[in-house]
């Protein structure tokens, strides 16, 4: 498993890497995916777009050859095993978990035998998703770009952008296991950038007006405020 790739690159291996090879389509019933997403159709159009592209240079069309169940999350991942166990129920041939540990994490929880490939930020190793990053084990592989350890470089780089700052917001979503580890990690980089960060929360699209509401309050008494 690679740490890092081309993500429609590695969309359009997805169906060969499961073992559906095009010769044998005809004679096989269509292959059913199941996509477990943790937000909403509209966040997550362009990966959608993607995927299917992938999928269309490997000679799958959605319809025609291939079928695509989606389930989303709307953003409330304690929904994700229930739609994780719908997706086992229908069944489906490979679970496909994109956007992070929280649909990886159910997605596993729902099945040991079933394909599952996942693509995330995380520390595959730490959430417990893998064995090790080249031989992950069990039924689950995929895509992980590290995005929580270079969390505090991404502050550092903001900070040198603009050195006069001295408060950062920060906006996180408290349903994920991966908040807990990242708000540390920016915590111990503020620390030692002598910054002090104002972390906001929202858990879906409609409390993200409340923190646009809290940023507007905030604004007049901090300009340097990001």
């Amino acid at each position: 498993m690679a740490n890092h790739i081309e993500r429609r690159k590695f969309l359009a291996t997805l169906l060969g890497a499961v073992g559906w090879p095009l010769a044998a389509r005809a004679q096989q019933p269509v292959p059913v995916i199941g996509y477990l997403g943790p937000e909403s159709p509209a966040a997550f159009a362009s990966r959608v777009e993607a995927f299917r592209q992938g999928l269309g240079q490997t000679g799958y069309i959605e319809g025609r050859n291939v079928a695509i169940e989606f389930r989303w999350a709307e953003s409330q991942h304690h929904r994700l095993p229930a739609l994780a166990a719908e997706l086992v129920a229908r069944p489906v041939s490979v679970i496909v978990a994109p956007g992070g540990a929280p649909a990886a994490l159910a997605a596993k929880s729902a099945t040991t035998t079933i394909p599952i490939v996942f693509e995330m930020g995380a520390d595959p190793i730490a959430t417990g998703l893998v064995q090790t990053l080249n031989r992950p084990g069990a039924n689950i592989t995929g895509v992980t770009s590290l995005n929580v350890q270079v969390t505090p470089k991404r502050l550092e780089i903001l900070h040198e952008a603009v050195p006069a700052a001295t408060v950062i917001a920060v906006l996180l979503n408290p349903t994920s296991p991966t908040a807990d580890s990242q708000l540390r990690n920016l915590q111990a980089a503020a620390s030692a950038l002598s910054v002090r960060l104002h972390v906001l929360h929202a858990t879906n699209e409609r409390e993200l007006d409340a923190v646009s509401a809290a940023l507007t309050q905030l604004r007049p008494r901090a300009r340097r405020l990001f």
